[in-house]
C-alpha cells in the first residue's frame, strides 16, 4: 500500500506535501476544539503505535500478500486525531522500517490520511441513523468505517500508480500486477471491517467514553 520513492513525478509528490499541509492544520484547528485533549492524547499515542506495528503483520493472499493498514480504525476511533497519527506513523515507518519513503510521504499522508477521516465521518452517520438498535447499529457502521478506510486508500493507490508507470517497465505487466494486488485488498477490507466493528463493541462495553469526543463532528 505504500509508494516507493522514485514512482512519482516531483509535481505529484509536491503537491502531496501541499495537501497534507493543508489536512494537518485543519485537524490540528478541529482537534483545538475538543475540550478534552489531554485525555486523547494517550488513545491517540497507542493508536499511532498501532498503525506503525500493523505495516510489519503481513496476510498471504494468492499470488501476493498485504499487510494490515488500520486507517479505517484510527478514523474510527481517534476522529480528527487519526490524519497527524497516521503521518507520524508514516514517518516512522519510511524511517526505521524503509516502508514508502520521504519524498513521497506526502502522498502516502493523504491516501491513507483523507480516507481515515471519512472513515470517522461515516462511523457518525450511526447518530442520525432511525433504524436498529444502538449496539447492532454501533458494529454496522464501524465495519463500514473501518472497511471503507482501506478501499479508498487502496482505490487512491490503484490511481496514482496505474497513472505513474514508469516509460522504461512494460506498462501491461505493470498494470497486471496492479490489478491483482488492488483486488487482494478486498479481503483485507472484509478482515479490518470485521476488527474495526469488533474493537469499537468492546469499547462501548468496556470504556464508551473513548468512543466519545474527537474535535468538532
Amino acid at each position: 500500500m505504500h509508494l516507493p520513492d522514485g514512482l512519482l513525478s516531483a509535481p505529484v509528490c509536491l503537491g502531496g506535501y501541499g495537501l497534507t499541509g493543508l489536512a494537518t492544520w485543519y485537524s490540528l484547528r478541529q482537534i483545538q476544539r475538543d475540550p478534552d485533549v489531554s485525555r486523547n492524547m494517550p488513545k491517540a499515542s497507542l493508536l499511532t503505535a498501532a498503525f506503525f506495528v500493523a505495516s510489519s503483520i503481513h496476510i498471504p493472499v494468492p499470488p501476493t500478500s498485504v499487510h494490515l493498514v488500520l486507517n479505517g480504525l484510527l478514523g474510527t476511533v481517534l476522529g480528527y486525531y487519526a490524519f497527524p497519527a497516521i503521518l507520524i506513523g508514516l514517518l516512522f515507518q519510511a524511517v526505521i522500517l524503509g516502508h514508502g519513503g520521504m519524498t513521497v510521504l506526502g502522498v502516502n499522508a493523504v491516501m491513507m490520511g483523507v480516507p481515515a477521516l471519512v472513515a470517522y465521518h461515516v462511523f457518525q452517520l450511526r447518530r442520525v441513523w432511525p433504524w436498529g438498535s444502538d449496539r447492532p447499529r454501533l458494529g454496522v457502521f464501524a465495519f463500514l468505517a473501518g472497511a471503507l478506510g482501506l478501499g479508498l486508500a487502496a482505490l487512491i493507490f490503484f490511481a496514482l500508480v496505474m497513472t505513474n508507470i514508469p516509460a522504461a517497465m512494460d506498462a501491461q505487466a505493470e498494470r497486471t500486477a496492479i490489478y491483482g494486488l488492488t483486488l487482494a485488498h478486498v479481503p483485507l477490507m472484509l478482515i479490518e471491517g470485521g476488527f474495526t466493528a469488533m474493537l469499537v463493541l468492546f469499547l462501548h462495553q468496556v470504556k464508551p467514553d473513548l468512543l466519545g469526543h474527537h474535535g468538532t463532528p
